[in-house]
């Protein structure tokens, strides 16, 4: 089964998201992707990785990827966060992570626990399952 992993990132963190996708492209590329908004636009863009596009965070998108995540269809998230910048859609952003803490779902909200992550999640190469 493939991994399904949610990224999610804040406008200030967009750039921070993209270097990291190019960082981890091999490893996402055998994963499916479900990205917010611009975040999965970019990463189709500039990364060129196939990404399932939500709609942006502010209009809903954290909700549609906590719906998916509640049904057992996300296996992690990665969701850089912009701590120092007020999001008017914090409700939707604090359901998200307590739906990953509910259900017991890795999420990062930062890069070096997304790196972490990613290391962890998608079994290495030389091994078969």
């Amino acid at each position: 089964m493939k991994k399904r992993i949610a990224l999610i990132a804040h406008d200030k963190k967009k750039d921070d998201m993209v270097q990291l996708a190019s960082e981890y492209a091999d490893l996402l590329r055998q994963c499916i992707l479900v990205a917010t908004g611009t975040t999965g636009k970019r990463l189709h863009d500039e990364v060129g990785l196939t990404v399932e596009r939500k709609h942006s965070g502010p209009v809903g998108g954290d909700l549609q990827i906590g719906a998916e995540l509640v049904e057992g269809k996300i296996d992690c998230v990665i969701f850089l966060r912009d701590p120092m910048t007020p999001q008017p859609h914090e409700p939707d952003i604090n359901a998200l992570v307590r739906a990953c803490d509910v259900h017991n779902i890795p999420c990062a909200t930062n890069v070096t626990s997304a790196r972490m992550l990613l290391s962890q999640i998608v079994p290495h190469h030389h091994h078969h399952n």
